[in-house]
């Protein structure tokens, strides 16, 4: 494939970068199309040697980035980004073809990247502090914004490229360096995208700045997240995992950023436009097949108009097509591997046992030619009570529960009632309807929309979510905070030396 070579990726290659490609001595790490079952190449993983050799390399790089201004550190982004562009067909094809997801969705994932590289370059010029008055006389007092260190980011199957923009691109402007462990399922891509960036860095000496370092948990995730030379850890992944990496992290008095799993609903009102919101719940429920931490997991909707919406749903159901994600046409490609297809069977078969009713969908299909190895399955709707313990847990594949609410308050009280926290949506007319489901009283989540769907967040916002999805925060809006320390400035410009709260001293 063509544009495998025009990412530099052959049929083995070193799982380490740490301003040149190192020589890595590790296990070998096959990867293989979700889509055809076929292995496309292999990965020499880092082993702990190599793994310090990119520590140091980052160190080295932070000690020459923080001292840069930081609008010529949005210039490197700025070229970063451009360099994005120049690839992005051939990033958004290895992102489909590795990570299974549709071809659509895997350009949408490299201009995601290109999009942050743009707002980070802006917010270079945009690092604000405060000044404020201090109660003494001939005193001033300031705030201002400092680069933190290395930073390292661990990233999950499903946005194999998006989520270290994210963060790369606001912590070069902040002054730190990255450290990339990606996830084992999509080494290439982390491959790909490094090398698309890289001879931007390298021209400026700064190639560390991307440091890469695919290996396994016991030889990259645990030092990483143990390493007190990484004052921050940027993770998505699991709840569980996540819970793991925090406590971690937070032992040794380092900051963490923590994307974890969603359990997102879609609210729908009897004065709802029944067309839009089928449409965003499509989108939001088969999109990247059910494999997003933003996935419509639920629809809870109104007793009046829920047999006109579930009938004219499961009729759309059987219009989506399964299959090729290479295939503009495809809505919904392959899950990541064959254990996420016995979850989503055995999620089915759990809520059955609670008393769920299986509307449509469900079980696997077997395509033929090429993708007759891949991990296809039928985008499944069932008809459930949202204290069934299955339906409290996160299922990540495409399962759609259908949830019956009386009136608004129903749908907020069930809306809150499970432990995640990430994203929700509410299809309304009612202005009234709308704001309350935005205000304190509403949705618990860090992502509330109206009138949209649950899924396609734009980078200008920053992303997170509460309770067990972690409580971090990425991407738009103050994010780039997370990357830096923040100092307080007092200045003493007069001849005396007066103390705070007026106190006398001698």
């Amino acid at each position: 494939m063509d544009f495998l070579k025009e990412l530099g990726i052959n049929d083995t290659n070193p799982g380490a970068y740490n301003g040149a490609w190192i020589e890595t001595s590790g296990e070998w790490l096959e990867s293989y199309s979700p889509a055809t079952g076929k292995l496309i190449a292999k990965v020499r993983q880092a082993s702990p040697a190599e793994y310090e050799l990119c520590v140091v390399a980052a160190q080295e790089a932070f000690e020459k980035l923080r001292r840069m201004p930081a609008p010529l550190r949005g210039e490197l982004v700025r070229k970063c980004g451009e360099a994005m562009r120049e690839k992005k067909d051939a990033l958004g094809r290895l992102i489909t073809l590795e990570m299974g997801k549709s071809i659509q969705e895997g350009w949408g994932e490299v201009q995601e990247a290109i999009d942050i590289a743009d707002f980070a370059v802006g917010q270079s010029r945009m690092l604000y502090g405060l000044s404020m008055h201090s109660e003494r006389p001939g005193h001033a007092m300031r705030e201002q914004w400092h680069p933190l260190g290395v930073v390292g980011v661990i990233t999950a199957f499903n946005f194999p490229m998006a989520v270290w923009g994210w963060n790369s691109m606001l912590a070069w402007i902040c002054g730190d360096p990255c450290i990339w462990k990606p996830a084992p399922a999509a080494p290439l891509c982390a491959i790909g995208l490094i090398n698309a960036v890289r001879p931007v860095l390298e021209a400026e000496g700064l190639g560390a700045l991307a440091s890469l370092c695919i290996g396994s948990v016991q030889d990259v995730g645990e030092p990483m997240i143990n390493d007190k030379r990484l004052p921050l850890i940027s993770f998505t992944g699991s709840t569980a995992v996540g819970r793991h990496v925090g406590a971690t992290v937070a032992a040794r008095f380092g900051k963490s950023i923590l994307e974890l799993g969603g359990n997102n609903a879609l609210v729908i009102l009897e004065d709802a436009d029944i067309d839009m919101a089928l449409h965003a719940t499509l989108f939001g429920a088969v999109g990247t097949a059910g494999q997003r931490c933003t996935t419509t997991r639920r629809i809870l909707i109104q007793e009046s108009i829920e047999e006109e919406f579930v009938s004219r749903l499961t009729r759309a159901y059987q219009d989506i097509q399964v299959g090729d994600p290479m295939n503009e046409a495809t809505l919904c490609g392959p899950l990541i591997d064959e254990k996420s297809c016995e979850t989503m069977q055995a999620s089915i078969d759990r809520a059955k046992a609670e008393g769920g009713t299986l509307l449509c969908g469900g079980g696997r299909i077997q395509l033929e030619g090429e993708l007759a190895d891949g991990h296809y399955v039928v985008p499944a709707i069932m008809k459930v009570e949202n204290h069934y313990e299955t339906v409290q847990n996160e299922t990540f594949a495409p399962l759609l529960y259908i949830i019956t609410v009386k009136d608004l308050d129903d749908a907020i009280a069930k809306h809150n009632d499970v432990p995640q926290g990430l994203s929700s949506a509410i299809f309304t007319n009612n202005v009234r309807y709308a704001e309350r489901f935005i205000s304190a009283v509403g949705s618990d989540c860090g992502l509330a929309n109206v009138n949209i769907g649950t899924s396609g967040a734009e980078i200008g916002g920053a992303f997170g979510g509460e309770k067990e999805t972690g409580g971090g925060r990425e991407s738009g809006s103050d994010a780039w905070r997370a990357y830096m320390r923040r100092q307080t400035n007092t200045i003493n410009y007069s001849d005396e030396l007066p103390l705070a709260q007026g106190i006398q001293f001698g």
